[in-house]
């Protein structure tokens, strides 16, 4: 079997600007979630520096690679090469959302009923005496001590406040927009731009709108429910993983504002040549999978 050559790039320092923005990202990022009640912390600005330099990098290192797939110096084998890229790459992302489904599963089955008594290991009123386990974990003995506790949780409210209940208005949209990017997919395929850039630009829109009503249900659960990252377990694996998650549909949906920005103002892509695009998509598709697991087992079970 015969390989083709393929263009080697030049040296490039930004894998370097990349590893010190991932560096400052996630020093800043767990710096500012430890300081939360130290209102003279400077952590917040190491998060916002590592975003910074973590933007930048990645703005000119893909303007780099656009620029040499223009010029003609990418080949098959090349591409191939990023289409394992982008696999390994959403792979670590599912063992990402997966460590924390996992630490989920563990608080939920097993430390709070330890907590409350139940099986071998049970710490009944070793701890907090009377303490019995439910979920979600809404008040403790000592809850006055430690922190306090929310006045309502974010469940489902039961069908007569089903259409007032936020997380279900955000799932509609995002699975309406994983139908619209497909839509926008089986377009470009067919080489009809116009139509790809309307149901890109309808799926950028639905992005918008799911960020927008998560802002707003946690401005319900920090306003209204008193619920906070510090409200015990509950509220540090409900802020955890449904923030993380907004965290990661805020920067699938600037990838395909950025597809659509191409598209429209550059006429890049073609049905033959678009793996941008593409890579856009299957991540978005990835952010929509794991929202189902989140609205099952954060919201519903």
């Amino acid at each position: 079997m015969s390989y083709q050559k393929y263009y080697v790039p030049d040296q490039s320092k930004y894998p370097i600007f990349m590893a010190f923005a991932l560096f400052l990202l996630v020093m800043g990022a767990s710096s500012t979630i430890n300081s939360l009640d130290d209102p003279e912390s400077n952590a917040v600005y190491v998060l916002y520096s590592g975003l910074a330099v973590l933007a930048t990098t990645l703005f000119l290192w893909f303007r780099t690679v656009t620029k040499e797939h223009i010029a003609g110096l990418n080949s098959e084998q090349l591409q191939k090469s990023f289409v394992f890229g982008m696999g390994w790459f959403i792979f670590s992302e599912v063992m990402f959302f997966g460590a924390f489904f996992g630490a989920l599963f563990y608080v939920r089955n097993f430390s709070v009923p330890w907590l409350g008594g139940e099986g071998e290991k049970g710490l009944a009123n070793m701890l907090w005496e009377g303490f019995e386990a439910s979920w979600p974990v809404m008040s403790t003995p000592d809850a006055g001590k430690a922190f306090a506790l929310a006045d309502k949780n974010m469940s489902w409210p039961g069908w007569n406040h089903a259409l007032e209940w936020l997380p279900m208005w955000n799932t509609i949209v995002l699975l309406s927009s994983s139908v619209t990017v497909h839509f926008a997919h089986l377009a470009l395929k067919e080489d009809n731009k116009k139509v790809f850039n309307k149901w890109l630009a309808v799926t950028v829109t639905l992005a918008l709108v799911f960020v927008a009503l998560q802002v707003l249900e946690y401005y319900e659960a920090y306003a209204l429910y008193g619920l906070t990252l510090n409200s015990g377990i509950y509220g540090s694996t409900f802020f955890m993983l449904t923030g993380f998650h907004g965290f990661h549909v805020m920067m699938g949906g600037f990838m395909l504002a950025v597809m659509l920005s191409r598209s429209v103002f550059h006429n890049h892509f073609d049905s033959k040549s678009h793996f941008g695009f593409e890579a856009a998509s299957w991540y978005w598709h990835f952010v929509d999978v794991v929202w189902v697991m989140l609205f099952l087992f954060v919201y519903i079970l």
